[in-house]
């Protein structure tokens, strides 16, 4: 069964590593390196679809210095990931998901937080020319456009925030809200035509600010938006650095007790994470993940977690 999953942060290890800041490696290898949990050898292994990567930069960056790293991740994007990996695809519009052979691979990029433009809203049109298929305003701190889920101030979006969300809609770009404040997520869901939670799990189950409440998960589905269940444990148990596959399945089966069967999908934030679900380490383990949802869904329910409701859903469509 193959496999869409919504958010990985391997473009930042791949810069993290070219600058020499992690780990003491100066360069990481995208097609094999142990280091990266979705790393090609491992989304083969997957049998992954599409892979979207996060362009995200760490907050103490400088405002001046952003949009070169920024264009750094970008280029790692172009001259790592796709350059010498010839099956990985650059998806640039979502019809081309559809021309995708089987042995490929295709690749989204997103962006994490709206910092690197700022308020230049000609960087925002240079980033859609560039592929941008997936916006979120804010990683946890404030910018220019919104509160983050970790600003105590927790206000919700700026006159130029709602104006990013239209120009979204306009471009058929999805607006994230995964790391939207309560008030933030109540102006996209007003505003934003095409909602996805990339990477979230259920407040109801672990509360945690990066979760969302049942009325905003009510309300997402409603909205025809999607939520991309993610595995990072403290998302899953409150308070906790483990998780296995059946607490995360509880999370998708309060989401479907909502009414969202047929708008559920995988966002495993990979490379972004300290810890793991037991069994589901990386990339290549996705095959125990769906065996265990076999046995509590049918196959088709489980199809559509995997990639057909994200299909179904599209922008545009």
């Amino acid at each position: 069964m193959r496999i869409i999953d919504a958010h990985c942060d391997a473009l930042y290890k791949l810069q993290l590593a070219q600058r020499g800041k992690m780990y003491g490696i100066e360069h990481l290898q995208f097609k094999d390196s142990p280091s990266l949990d979705t790393n090609f050898n491992r989304l083969k292994e997957g049998n992954y679809m599409a892979q979207f990567f996060a362009l995200f930069l760490e907050p103490n960056i400088p405002t001046y210095e952003k949009w070169d790293y920024l264009l750094e991740q970008i280029d790692l994007f172009h001259s790592e990931i796709l350059a010498k990996n010839p099956d990985m695809v650059h998806i640039k519009k979502w019809e081309d998901l559809d021309k995708l052979e089987d042995h490929q691979v295709g690749a989204i990029l997103t962006l994490e937080g709206a910092d690197p433009f700022g308020n230049e809203l000609v960087k925002l049109r240079q980033l859609y020319r560039e592929g941008i298929l997936s916006i979120g305003l804010t990683w946890n701190h404030a910018n220019l456009c919104a509160d983050g889920a970790g600003e105590p101030r927790g206000g919700g979006l700026t006159l130029l925030g709602k104006e990013v969300v239209k120009l979204n809609n306009e471009h058929n770009v999805f607006t994230d809200v995964s790391h939207s404040t309560v008030n933030g997520f109540w102006d996209m869901i007003e505003l934003a035509d095409y909602p996805i939670a990339s990477h979230s799990n259920a407040r109801a189950l672990c509360d945690h600010p990066r979760n969302l409440y049942d009325d905003q998960i009510k309300a997402m589905f409603e909205k025809n938006g999607l939520i991309h269940v993610v595995f990072n444990p403290p998302f899953i148990n409150k308070d906790s650095k483990e998780a296995t596959i059946a607490d995360l399945i509880k999370h998708i089966d309060h989401l479907c007790a909502l009414g969202g069967v047929k708008q559920i999908g995988f966002g495993s934030d990979f490379d972004g994470i300290s810890y793991y679900i037991d069994r589901l380490e990386h990339a290549g383990h996705y095959e125990n993940l769906m065996n265990e949802l076999l046995k509590h869904y049918t196959e088709d329910e489980v199809r559509g977690f995997a990639y057909q409701n994200f299909l179904d859903h599209r922008p545009g469509l």
